[in-house]
């Protein structure tokens, strides 16, 4: 993964600016001194405008009610002449509604306050009748407003809209002026529910597990450090859910699940984050073909939540209804390289032909570690339809068992969608006896200076020797879906991800 390159400031505000900063907080100010509230506790809002627009959508345009209402929002738009002024409302989800103000309905006073007081991005409470406009448009004609909370600092405007930067920065201007980032939260939103409620509809049942941990395990990545003081006790934030997961499937939760953030103190980069949102789900005498059927019936329910089965991509149509090939990671192999390549191929030879085809590596590597070198670099990007690829060297996943018929290979998986690795599942490892063996391998791997390598977990151990039956496990990066389906950056997907701090 690469490092995340220097990080300019957000924009600074040029002298327009800090002139309306000023001006703002003078506005601030003056409602204060004339005994007014900037920033009241509540208002007498009794329809939200999406409400205004469900009930009263039917009105023609020039027709009016006596029906009274009271709405608040943001001020998106605001024009003021001499007798009338307009405005326009904006709420949550990018909801907009008129307001009207006329000498006739609010008093020369009130009218007068909203043209001094008002500004763009202020919320405002408006109270009136609920009219359409002689051009259509549906409003609230007022009969009397007051501010809900003024805004000291001007809204980006389309002619100086925020950079892609500050967008990611101010996250919270960058939802009040885009309704593409409002979108993006509300996509995230269906696509975790979605996932969440095929889940439970196949029994598996959620979990919350700890986000401290005294060992990382789990998965091969350099965890954060922190220290606990009650304890005297340093710890780790948690790099995989994995292992707490199994010992709730040890102790008779057969099926279960959890979506949970994890921590890996990795390299940033377009596809990946510190923090970012994961599930796992371990099944009890499952194993990884129905891991592979659970893998796919989650998918195909995010792309029914967003609306689509078919997604573009710049490399093409991916169609999540099609098939879903199951590729050997040694075929795979081979055929990038033109040459049958099996677990048997020696490692100078291997070298030979990533150099010929320009695939750098550690001359270090051994045989395992140079074929999936060739995978990641050779095979995985030209995969566009979703491809499991399967029958891995070992050394790939440590958690995971040797294969039925082939010791060489275990069984395990990982799915790859438009060059991708969007998900992995195993045939899980759970004779205690060899997991140990294993375990202290990756342990003598970090004792040796490894940052990524597993330590030995004596708990998760001891919840194997009580007997961990046959046992299926799925790993899945919601953020890596939801990009997928968007087509955004993990930036983009993440509410508020992290970033570089500002230069002052």
């Amino acid at each position: 993964m690469s490092t995340e390159p220097a990080t300019p400031a957000a924009e600074a505000p040029d002298a327009d600016d800090l002139s309306q900063e000023a001006v703002r907080r003078e506005k601030r100010a003056r409602l204060l001194a004339e005994g007014k509230q900037a920033y009241p506790v509540a208002v007498a809002r009794t329809h939200s405008l999406a409400a205004v627009r469900e009930g009263w959508d039917h009105l023609e345009a020039g027709q009016e009610t006596d029906d009274v209402v009271g709405v608040a929002g943001r001020v998106m738009f605001v024009r003021n002449t001499g007798k009338l002024c307009f405005a326009t409302l904006q709420e949550g989800a990018g909801v907009r509604l008129q307001v009207m103000l006329s000498l006739a309905e609010v008093g020369e006073e009130a009218l007068e306050e909203w043209k001094r007081l008002v500004d763009l991005g202020d919320h405002v409470f408006v109270e009136g009748r609920v009219i359409s406009s002689k051009r259509g448009e549906l409003s609230v004609m007022a009969s009397r407003w007051e501010m809900a909370s003024k805004a000291l600092r001007p809204l980006p405007v389309l002619h100086k809209e925020l950079s892609e930067e500050s967008r990611v920065r101010q996250r919270y201007a960058d939802l009040i002026v885009r309704q593409e980032a409002r979108d993006m939260v509300r996509t995230r939103a269906a696509i975790t529910r979605a996932v969440r409620r095929t889940l439970e509809e196949q029994d598996y049942l959620e979990i919350e597990t700890p986000v401290l941990q005294l060992i990382h395990g789990g998965a091969a990545a350099r965890p954060f450090r922190t220290h606990m003081n009650a304890f005297t006790q340093d710890m780790t934030l948690r790099i995989a859910l994995e292992l707490n997961l199994k010992k709730a499937v040890v102790g008779g939760v057969e099926k279960v699940f959890e979506l949970g953030r994890i921590f890996r103190n990795e390299g940033v980069d377009s596809t990946h984050s510190p923090e970012f949102t994961m599930l796992e789900a371990y099944e009890a005498y499952g194993d990884q073909h129905t891991m592979a059927e659970l893998m796919r019936s989650l998918w195909l329910a995010a792309a029914d939540a967003v609306g689509s089965r078919q997604i573009e991509t710049p490399a093409g149509v991916v169609d999540l209804d099609g098939e879903w090939r199951w590729l050997p990671v040694y075929t795979g192999v081979s055929e990038a390289l033109r040459e049958e390549i099996t677990p048997d191929t020696p490692a100078e030879r291997l070298r030979t032909l990533l150099t010929e085809r320009e695939v750098e590596f550690d001359p270090a590597w051994g045989a395992e570690k140079l074929v999936l070198e060739a995978l990641s670099e050779l095979v995985e990007p030209t995969l566009l339809q979703p491809t499991f690829l399967c029958d891995y060297p070992p050394s790939a996943q440590p958690l995971a068992r040797r294969h039925r018929t082939d010791p060489h290979l275990i069984e395990a998986w990982d799915l790859i969608i438009a060059g991708v690795e969007r998900g992995t599942a195993f045939s899980e490892l759970v004779d205690p006896v060899v997991q140990r063996e294993v375990l202290e391998a990756q342990s003598l791997l970090a004792a040796g200076g490894d940052p990524e390598a597993m330590q030995l977990d004596e708990d998760f151990l001891r919840a194997l020797e009580y007997g961990a039956p046959p046992m299926g496990g799925l790993g899945l990066g919601l953020d890596r879906m939801i990009m997928l389906f968007t087509g955004a950056g993990i930036r983009e997907t993440i509410l508020f991800p992290h970033l570089r701090p500002e230069a002052r």
